[in-house]
Formats: structure tokens, C-alpha cells, sequence
């Protein structure tokens, strides 16, 4: 895997990142948002990195290289000092002892997020920090679709206000679509042309609906997605034996009674056939979502192992999937967690934003992830036969997914390093891999 050198002449720059999780209860992005801070910090040392939040304290817990920049108060650079740090900690401490606010989030994801009436909100407002940032780049993410119509709006509104200040803008790790909304579809037009870099997370659907939308080809490249690196690193030399699970159901991707005891009734009689014990395996907090509905799954399981606490790591949730043999997850994080290292999943979709995220990742990785639709009438034997299938499979699936990893991974600094030059300009060589997409369909 490459590494990017040493900055030239930008290392007092302030960065300004954008991203689909403000509310930090998603592990899947907070992984995402912990290895670009990580990339951004090898490269400029001296570099001030400010994430837009809504919880700063909980961020700085998360985070402590990143500095919070909460619209609550502007959006303004902040001055920290030792005390923020303690704070951070104890906010930390506190949500994950009371779950944190509820009814806040859940007001805030049916008011924001998926609903008919979006685009009578008010307009999402610009933080301060971005006069003065030499870089605004938008995290990786599957914002940029109709589902999360409020945050789309909100990057593309960011974005375009960094190109009208001239400031270099980049995006990584994205995940674009489905796209229906005619405003959105509009909007995208009139800014993404103008962005100076844009990683995909794969190649299926981004790249062509790009190109329909006026960027022109040279500024994309399909990289994968930026947390296959972290869980790549956590990788086992030993094949683990559970069989890990999790099952979300959230308002853009429900899940039917009789699909869930199919799942549940498969999960349990596979275990029990495998002589395995049951991982339930929780990405999201949100509202508890992965939480509940993975526990009602485990029901009359033989043997289960203890979910990661809700004030547990994405490092922590990437380690209890080492020692998994399968996963089956309806959370695409976690795949990704899985794939990463060498350990096969079967993908459930209920939408068709889930069908674009599972169907991208598997091209990405090319073998060891099968995408099961829940509606399928005949569930209880596709299941089944795609558990069994990789279960037995698993020791050759190994090598082949981790060296799809790994070529995701150079790819994703190659291109970060793209994003470098953007600011660096001539001062930051090229390399042949920064134009080489990732292996998966250009």
C-alpha cells in the first residue's frame, strides 16, 4: 500500500469536512471519518482538521485530531483547550450510560431525512469555518441520493459556496444514488461539474450517473469505500467460527414479519448445524435500530456472544467480526468490515438504495458476497443455501478478498493524493496508480 508524503507549502491549512453522520451513532462512518482524518494528518502534520457535527463533545471523544465545528453556534473554529478534552470524554461516557437523546434524533431523521415534504424545509445553514478553509472536502458516505435528500442539498450548498470563495473542493468515498428528485437531479447538475475531485466507493452505477449529470471523467475515479482499510488492518491469520448477524429496519428499507422469522429461523438452524455460536453485530445507534431488531433475531439461539456496548468503537465491532467465519448483515458497513478481511457475507436488501449499495460493494470485491433480496417468496432456501455456500467456501474466499482490499486501499490514497494536488498544485508529482481506479467496473 502507498503513502503519501511529506506536504509541500499547505501546512497550516485548514480543512473543512462535510459528512452524513453529525449526530456520530453510525460506526460505519465514524471509521470512515477516523482514516481520512488519519490520511489528512500523515500528509499535513500541521493541518487544522475541523468536522461539521451536532455533537462536539462527543465528537472530540471520537476523534481528538479533528476539530468540531457545530452549526449550533455558526459553525466557527474553535479555540480547545484541556478542559474540552475532559468534557469530550464525559459526554462520551454519558451518551453511551443513557443512549442519549432519543426522541431528538428520531425527530430529527423522520423531519430530515426521507420525507415527502424536504424541500419545504428551510435551507440547511453554512458554517463560518468556510472562509477560512484552504480545502473543503465532503467525507465518504451514501448521502447523495434521494433518500437523505436534506444532507445532499446541504454538501451540494457547501460545495458550491467553497467554489464561489476559491477554495479547492473534493469528494471520496462516495456512494452516489439512486437520484430520482427532479431538484435534486438540478442541483447536482449546476454544482458536482464544478467539484475538483470526486472518489466512488464503486463503479456500478456512480460513474455513468456522473457523466449523465456533466462531470467530466478525469476528475472521477472509483477508490472503494475509505473504512476498508481500518478493518483490513484488524485482519486474523486464523478463520473465526461465528456467524455473525445484524438486521436493521429503518424507514428507507422495512422489513416484513414473515421475511424476519424466515431470517431468524435461518440464522438459528444454521448455527446449530455449524455447531457455531451467534455474533450479533450492531453499526448503528440510531434509535436503536440495529440493536433491537438484531437481538429479537437471536431469540432461541443455542449460544450467542454479547454485542459491543452502545458507547463501542468501530474498532471494537471490526475485531468481533474477525472472529466471525460468515456474516449476514442487512448494514453495509459491516460487509465492508467483513470483505475487508477476508471474511464472506450474504447481503440483505429491502430497497432499492440497499440493492445499490450491496450489488456496488460486491463488484468491488468481485467474489464472496451474495445479495439476498427479502422479498424473495422462496427466502428460507435462498438463505440458506448462501450461508451454507460460504460457510464451506470461507478458507478460499480468504486470500482473493483481502487482495481486493488491498487494491482498494492503494486506490483510496491514490486517490487522496489527487486530493492533495488539488491544493498543492505542481508543487505534489503524480504517480501512474493516482488515475487507476480501483478493481471493480471503471
Amino acid at each position: 500500500m502507498g503513502e503519501a508524503g511529506a506536504g509541500v507549502g499547505a501546512e497550516n491549512i485548514r480543512i473543512l469536512i462535510e459528512n452524513g453522520e453529525y449526530w456520530l451513532r453510525n460506526r460505519g462512518d465514524i471509521a470512515m471519518m477516523a482514516v481520512t482524518v488519519q490520511r489528512l494528518r500523515e500528509h499535513w502534520p500541521g493541518a487544522r482538521v475541523g468536522m461539521l457535527t451536532e455533537q462536539p463533545r462527543v465528537l472530540r471523544a471520537l476523534l481528538p485530531r479533528a476539530e468540531p465545528i457545530y452549526l449550533g453556534t455558526g459553525g466557527h473554529w474553535g479555540h480547545p483547550g484541556a478542559l474540552d478534552r475532559i468534557a469530550a470524554g464525559a459526554a462520551l461516557r454519558w451518551r453511551a450510560a443513557t443512549d442519549g437523546p432519543k426522541a431528538r434524533v428520531r425527530a430529527a431523521r423522520k423531519t430530515l431525512r426521507g420525507t415527502a415534504g424536504q424541500h419545504d424545509l428551510p435551507e440547511p445553514p453554512l458554517p463560518a469555518a468556510t472562509v477560512d478553509a484552504g480545502l473543503v472536502l465532503a467525507q465518504g458516505g451514501g448521502y447523495m441520493t434521494d433518500v437523505d435528500l436534506y444532507q445532499a442539498h446541504r454538501t451540494l450548498n457547501l460545495l458550491e459556496q467553497a467554489r464561489s470563495l476559491g477554495i479547492p473542493t473534493a469528494m471520496i468515498g462516495q456512494g452516489f444514488g439512486p437520484i430520482d428528485d427532479p431538484r435534486l437531479l438540478e442541483r447536482a447538475a449546476q454544482v458536482l461539474p464544478g467539484v475538483g475531485f470526486i472518489g466512488l466507493r464503486e463503479g456500478r452505477r456512480g460513474p455513468k450517473l456522473l457523466q449523465e449529470l456533466g462531470v467530466a471523467p478525469e476528475r472521477i475515479m472509483v477508490t472503494g469505500d475509505d473504512a476498508v482499510e481500518p478493518a483490513y488492518r484488524l485482519r486474523q491469520a486464523r478463520i473465526g467460527g461465528d456467524l455473525g448477524v445484524c438486521l436493521r429496519i429503518t424507514y428507507y428499507a422495512r422489513v416484513g414479519e414473515s421475511a424476519r422469522s424466515a431470517l431468524s429461523d435461518v440464522i438459528r438452524t444454521r448455527a446449530a448445524e455449524f455447531g457455531a455460536a451467534v455474533a450479533p453485530l450492531i453499526i448503528s445507534e440510531y434509535d436503536s435500530e440495529d440493536r433491537d431488531c438484531t437481538r429479537r433475531l437471536l431469540a432461541g439461539a443455542g449460544r450467542t456472544r454479547a454485542p459491543v456496548g452502545r458507547g463501542g468503537t468501530a474498532e471494537e465491532v471490526m475485531r468481533q467480526v474477525s472472529r466471525c467465519r460468515v456474516v449476514v448483515t442487512s448494514a453495509y458497513h459491516l460487509a465492508v468490515f467483513a470483505l475487508s478481511q477476508g471474511i464472506p457475507a450474504v447481503g440483505l436488501t429491502a430497497s432499492r438504495y440497499y440493492d445499490d449499495k450491496f450489488h456496488g460493494l460486491a463488484d468491488m470485491f468481485g467474489t464472496g458476497l451474495r445479495v439476498v433480496d427479502m422479498d424473495d417468496p422462496d427466502l428460507r432456501r435462498t438463505l440458506t443455501a448462501a450461508v451454507r455456500e460460504l460457510w464451506e467456501s470461507a478458507p478460499e474466499l480468504r486470500d482473493p478478498l483481502q487482495h481486493r482490499a488491498v487494491a482498494q486501499i492503494d486506490a483510496a490514497r491514490a486517490g487522496m493524493r489527487r486530493v492533495y494536488r488539488l491544493v498543492e498544485g505542481e508543487h505534489s508529482a503524480a504517480t501512474p496508480s493516482d488515475t487507476a481506479p480501483a478493481q471493480g467496473n471503471p
